[in-house]
């Protein structure tokens, strides 16, 4: 039996991203429910978000940003041979996104599954993959994190609807000498699984605010300083700090307690809303676009949410 040759770590070669061309302002959440900007920014920090039309999936919206990554990478989709899709709001549960996501993208006979991590899949998707290729199972990784929650949002509701949002971001995996991903640190709390859920089919989005905020303010930090620690990083050495777009105060409070006074802090959700597990790869691409981080940089990487989940690891910006 020959063992494959197994690589000393993973990388990160390229980021990509989408977000649906539809921008929905306070203003205009204010014309269909009693809030307002005010109301909005103060609670959770968003001034806008972007919505996906009926007729743009969430297939779409991952296959834009997965080729984006795809194309920034210098690979070719002969290249690819594993794609994960980090989703928890798929129409339907069959098929899974990432076969259809590969076949759009050229990509041949791959392997392909789903994770249904919520707002951590990003971070659950890109350890995987980075083990995958660590293994010798995979040469080379497109992860994709991609949500439409729009359509499982009730648009009368101002507890969800201020907040949520859709689109994509994307990243290629290739094994590396040097580790350019570190081990990622994981978990749940499924004791507070109800405090963010669907109930069936046809119900909509629902979420225990305060239970949620109590728990990721107060629980989560530790888990940063881990990841750090696991990759051999002190918080001071942090370029930027990526948590999970999720309130712009939890955002704050985390970063607060992490300790990275150097690090530069994602804060998408104010233009781009909560994305779930497209949040962080959406963010990264984008501070990496606008400047914001170089190559070489180190880049904390924080998810968490329904389930509830978390994840985090220490990344090298590309």
């Amino acid at each position: 039996m020959k063992i494959p040759d197994i690589a000393p770590g993973g990388r990160v070669l390229a980021f990509g991203h989408y977000q649906p061309a539809n921008v929905v302002t306070n203003d205009d959440l204010a014309k269909t429910m009693e809030t307002n900007d005010e109301w909005i920014l103060s609670r959770v920090g968003i001034k806008e978000r972007r919505v996906a039309p009926d007729g743009e999936s969430l297939e779409d919206m991952a296959a834009i940003a997965g080729g984006k990554a795809l194309a920034a990478s210098g690979l070719s989709p002969e290249d690819i041979d594993l794609v994960i899709v980090a989703t928890c709001t798929l129409e339907t549960q069959i098929p899974n996104a990432s076969a259809i996501v590969a076949h759009r993208l050229g990509i041949q006979a791959p392997g392909a599954f789903d994770v249904n991590a919520a707002c951590a899949g990003f971070c659950y998707a890109l350890g995987t993959a980075s083990a995958a290729v660590r293994a010798g199972s995979a040469r080379n990784v497109l992860v994709i994190g991609a949500e439409k929650l729009s359509q499982w949002i009730d648009w009368t509701d101002r507890s969800t609807a201020v907040i949520f949002a859709d689109g994509a971001g994307a990243a290629v995996v290739a094994p590396s000498e040097t580790p350019g991903i570190g081990p990622v640190v994981w978990g749940s709390a499924g004791d507070k699984s109800d405090a963010i859920i669907i109930k069936d089919r046809a119900d909509y989005l629902r979420q225990e605010g305060q239970t949620v905020f109590r728990w990721a303010t107060t629980a989560l930090h530790p888990v940063a300083l881990e990841a750090c620690s696991r990759a051999g990083v002190d918080p001071s050495e942090l370029a930027a700090f990526v948590p999970h777009q999720a309130n712009l105060r939890i955002i704050e409070a985390i970063a607060r307690k992490l300790g990275a006074d150097q690090a530069v802090i994602a804060r998408d959700i104010v233009t781009s809303g909560n994305t779930s597990a497209a949040s962080i790869p959406l963010s990264l691409s984008r501070m990496v676009e606008r400047g914001e981080v170089r190559t070489g940089d180190l880049a904390l990487v924080l998810g968490f949410g329904a389930g509830l989940t978390y994840a985090g690891q220490v990344i090298e910006i590309p």
